[in-house]
């Protein structure tokens, strides 16, 4: 199994034997039912669709969503997700993926949306640095020059400009398991992932070198 849904708890610290202190996000990832399993001879690729258990079921669930997860004989879920899966894996629907698919030190990467900031201008949504802030300089926070005047009188594409900021698919990678908590299904990450608190994560192995 290649990776499973979770939700983003906020971020703590944890510290090691020798004092060292470890900062870390704490994950609740899963537990996830599978709903679905593709295979070469039917879809053309080999993956699993995975669906992740929340406290408070979905309240309204379409015909042919209720028809799909009738199917698999398990409980409708908001979420669901596609990943991977390696030769050997069979999991049949309404099997539980759990987040001890994980182990400690292994690495990870996490998906998910980043926070909304609305329309910025280029000092917080690029880093520009901004101009003198003395006295009558009247130029703080302009981007300044975009374009020339004669040739060839347009701003090109990708130049950097005030716009929406953040609410972007974000994959953070290469973040290590710390520590596994079966009990409490919760994963302790080291660093920061995307999204707010309770926001909806995308965990998978990492593929690294």
């Amino acid at each position: 199994m290649q990776g499973i849904l979770g939700t983003k708890l906020g971020m703590t610290q944890i510290y090691e034997e020798d004092g060292t202190a470890i900062p870390v996000t704490v994950v609740k990832a899963g537990p996830c039912l599978v709903v679905q399993t593709k295979s070469e001879e039917t879809d053309g690729y080999r993956a699993v669709q995975l669906g992740l258990v929340e406290d408070r079921p979905p309240s309204h669930v379409t015909k042919p969503r209720e028809g799909h997860f009738k199917k698999a004989g398990v409980a409708p879920t908001r979420q669901l997700v596609e990943y991977p899966l390696a030769e050997g894996d069979e999991p049949a629907p309404g099997d539980q993926v759990l987040c001890t698919i994980f182990d400690v030190n292994e690495y990870v990467d996490v998906t998910a949306t980043s926070k909304g900031k609305g329309f910025q201008g280029v000092i917080k949504r690029h880093g520009f640095g901004g101009g003198k802030a003395t006295h009558g300089s009247m130029f703080h926070r302009a981007p300044g020059s975009v374009g020339q005047s004669a040739f060839p009188s347009r701003v090109f594409p990708g130049t950097r400009l005030p716009g929406q900021t953040g609410a972007k698919r974000i994959t953070v990678k290469n973040l290590k398991v710390v520590r596994v908590d079966e009990e409490n299904h919760l994963l302790y990450l080291r660093g920061a992932v995307p999204g707010p608190k309770n926001g909806l994560l995308g965990i998978r192995r990492a593929r690294r070198g």
